[in-house]
């Protein structure tokens, strides 16, 4: 770990040996499904980019003490009694108990009705709904009993913390300030009905609450001006309420005691969207590392092609259709004009997402490099075409047709499997070792060439049905032939013995069936021989060339696979077992990020990870289908390939 002190003068960690930094999985998440915001248990925003997920911070405390945050909480304590979110909702409670008295605390960022009246937005592609960001994040604060000295303190450090603001007051008052920000972010407006004071960089104020005094706090930084009073505060909270649950009632969720961690994981991928665009976004952060103190530190604010199948089986699956055709009508957005298809996007579909590193930022607990873009847009990943193709067959089989504006797509898509399909690539974990022939990559162009002949079939393309049937057999062939060692595991890359938890999807993908013996083996030989604490590795790093120092954790959405697989397999008792072990490592709010250490259950990566949360729902439909007697229908309701 490197020698960094903050802006306070402490190290990351101090003497005694205890972080500065919160654990990962203790933030609470705040969406709008246009900017997000990462809340740390002291009441600190610690991480939030305007005006959108991937735009530069306004705050990075998470990333380095000294760089910005927002607080609201009483003076002199830092740990609240109880969080959570009010059900059905991405509205985050705070309780406090301080030596005199009890304050609660509600943060959300906005929901209103659709703004752009008189003219068209500027960046809304998707049909326009009855709802909209508002582009205010709001804090209200009530002292339940006694007596709280409370404290805000607004330190906004834009540009990932370098530059800094200006405060000025924006009326006769105290209680409107503005932070020119520069040209980085927009400017930040904050309006409460306490009173600021202007101290350098930071805008703060006090009072001493009394049983049943109501203060707000909120910050905005687009168009619609915030509210001005309490009670207009409480009217714009109560309608940001009505419409998470409004929402999340649209889903369709089992009567099970483990629905509250699919309506978390649903609420958190609404959370994780762009609504603009329809894109989703792997995860709210950058660079929050998967080795403690190490080099494992990506951007991950980004749209990945691979989670698109995921996502939409997951919405499917759940009946949260609307949100699954926007995420469809992105990927055919970045499809468009017969353009080569990318790993991934920026969520308005840009396509060159050059990798920096900010040197002026200590990293989570030390861990260096920070990284914003992401380098991996631009490798060679084979699994892309199947992903794409996977997507489509799902969005028409729902439908019984397909689009016609799509089929040229498609045909180039297939086309590129099938011309690429037999060359090494970075795999689906975006090694930066050399290409190798991953299978995983392999079965996911089998993919391509398999979904691509049943939607020839659906278009009502022979020709082409039957040229790439042929095809996806050949690839089947090979995979099968030189993919599987002497015991019959399907391994990482052709000619070596590694284990890759990618090869999970064997049967979720509906490659083999389930009862073949290649696929149990499999199963099982990852189950007991790529895990740690029982939970499961992407492979041994000692095995691979990532190109990458060190160890990383368990990968929590292997983990969920693995559920799914032994469900696949017929051992339901192992799967719910490790399902409900990993339903344990939940953090306090119901998220997860990308990776959960062995031995202390520590979230580690990006957070929160889209990915997780489509891997749970998909695991957790999985026991629960097979405790109810259901017969599942595959991952994506594909029929089985037969032996």
């Amino acid at each position: 770990m490197k020698g960094h002190t903050t802006s306070d003068g402490a190290s990351p960690r101090a003497w005694d040996g205890r972080s500065k930094f919160p654990h990962i999985g203790e933030y609470g998440f705040l969406s709008d499904c246009e900017t997000n915001a990462l809340i740390a248990p002291s009441g600190s925003v610690e991480w939030m980019c305007v005006p959108r997920p991937d735009s530069p911070s306004i705050f990075a405390k998470i990333l380095d003490r000294g760089a910005g945050y927002f607080r609201v909480g009483p003076h002199g304590v830092r740990v609240p009694v109880a969080r959570r979110y009010l059900p059905g909702t991405l509205i985050l409670e705070t309780t406090w108990q301080t030596p005199t008295g009890w304050l609660v605390v509600r943060d959300a960022m906005l929901m209103g009705p659709w703004h752009d009246l008189e003219s068209r937005s500027g960046t809304h592609r998707r049909t326009p709904t009855d709802d909209d960001a508002e582009h205010i994040l709001m804090r209200t604060i009530k002292c339940v009993s006694g007596t709280v000295d409370l404290e805000v303190v607004c330190e906004p450090r834009p540009d990932y913390a370098r530059s800094e603001v200006d405060w000025e007051y924006e009326n006769s008052g105290y209680s409107s300030v503005v932070a020119h920000v520069g040209d980085s972010n927009p400017d930040l407006h904050l309006q409460s009905s306490l009173r600021f004071g202007l101290e350098g960089k930071r805008a703060t104020a006090r009072t001493r609450m009394t049983e049943g005094a109501t203060h707000f706090v909120a910050m905005s930084w687009g168009s619609q001006s915030a509210p001005t009073t309490y009670a207009g505060a409480l009217d714009a909270m109560w309608r940001t309420e009505r419409f998470w649950r409004d929402w999340i009632t649209q889903g369709e969720f089992p009567d099970h005691p483990w629905r509250a961690y699919l309506q978390r994981s649903a609420l958190t991928l609404k959370g994780l969207t762009y609504s603009p665009t329809g894109a989703l976004i792997a995860a709210a952060t950058t660079s929050l590392p998967e080795t403690p103190g190490g080099e494992r530190n990506w951007d991950y604010r980004y749209a990945w092609i691979r989670d698109s199948t995921f996502a939409l089986w997951g919405l499917y699956t759940l009946g949260l259709e609307r949100e699954a055709n926007d995420f469809f009508a992105f990927i055919q957005d970045v499809c468009r004009d017969n353009r080569q298809l990318q790993i991934m996007y920026g969520v308005g579909g840009e396509e060159t997402l050059e990798e920096f590193e900010l040197p002026h930022l200590s990293g989570y607990e030390g861990a260096q490099p920070v990284r914003i873009g992401n380098a991996a847009y631009d490798q060679r990943q084979h699994d892309v075409w199947g992903a794409v193709l996977d997507s489509v067959w799902l969005h028409a089989k729902s439908r019984d047709q397909l689009p016609e504006s799509l089929w040229p797509i498609l045909k180039r898509q297939v086309e590129e499997a099938a011309k690429h399909w037999h060359e090494p690539d970075r795999g689906i974990w975006e090694v930066r070792g050399e290409p190798q022939h991953f299978t995983s990559s392999k079965l996911m162009c089998w993919v391509a060439m398999d979904r691509g002949a049943k939607l020839a079939r659906l278009y009502d393309e022979l020709d082409y049905a039957q040229s790439w049937q042929k095809i996806a057999d050949e690839i089947a062939d090979d995979i099968c032939t030189k993919g599987v060692d002497e015991r019959g595991v399907f391994t990482q890359r052709y000619g070596d013995p590694a284990l890759d938890a990618s090869l999970l999807l064997v049967p979720l993908l509906r490659f083999l069936p389930p009862d073949d013996h290649r696929v149990k083996a499999t199963v099982l030989a990852i189950a007991d021989e790529l895990t740690e604490d029982g939970l499961v590795l992407r492979y041994r790093t000692d095995e691979t060339d990532d190109g990458l120092q060190g160890e990383e954790g368990t990968f929590t959405i292997c983990s969920f696979w693995l559920v799914s697989a032994l469900v696949e397999i017929g051992e339901v008792e192992r799967a719910k077992s490790l399902c409900e072990r990993l339903l344990g490592y939940a953090s306090s709010l119901n998220l997860y990020a990308e990776e959960i250490e062995p031995g202390t259950g520590r979230h580690l990566g990006n957070f929160p990870q889209a990915f997780t949360h489509l891997a749970l729902i998909n695991a957790v439909m999985h026991v629960i289908k097979a405790e109810n007697g259901e017969a599942e229908k595959g991952y994506f309701g594909v029929v089985p390939r037969p032996s």
